[in-house]
């Protein structure tokens, strides 16, 4: 009972009703991770951002994709996620500064 009457308790409970409003909306509520996404595209292979929509640049092969999404990954201080033909992930290269 007296976790009720403690204040983190309710700060925290707010917190995560507001969570869920803005998501009911649709707006996101953590920071971006950064991470890219090598992913298999019908012209090649694709690098894209982690929650985008838009590709960020497709090429003719996986190694390409996955340079270009490194450079971007190093630049960010996040990390590459490589994903087979079939969706699965094959792979994860992190540059997460320390």
């Amino acid at each position: 009972m007296s976790d009720l009457r403690d204040g983190s308790f309710w700060m925290k409970l707010l917190g995560k009703i507001i969570k869920d409003v803005l998501k009911s909306f649709g707006l996101k509520t953590s920071p971006p991770t950064y991470n890219q996404h090598v992913v298999p595209h019908e012209d090649g292979w694709a690098v894209k951002g982690a929650g985008n929509e838009k590709y960020t640049a497709v090429f003719g092969n996986q190694q390409e994709a996955i340079d270009r999404a490194r450079d971007i990954a190093i630049n960010y201080g996040s990390s590459v996620v490589i994903h087979r033909k079939d969706g699965s992930i094959r792979d994860r290269m992190n540059y997460k500064r320390k």
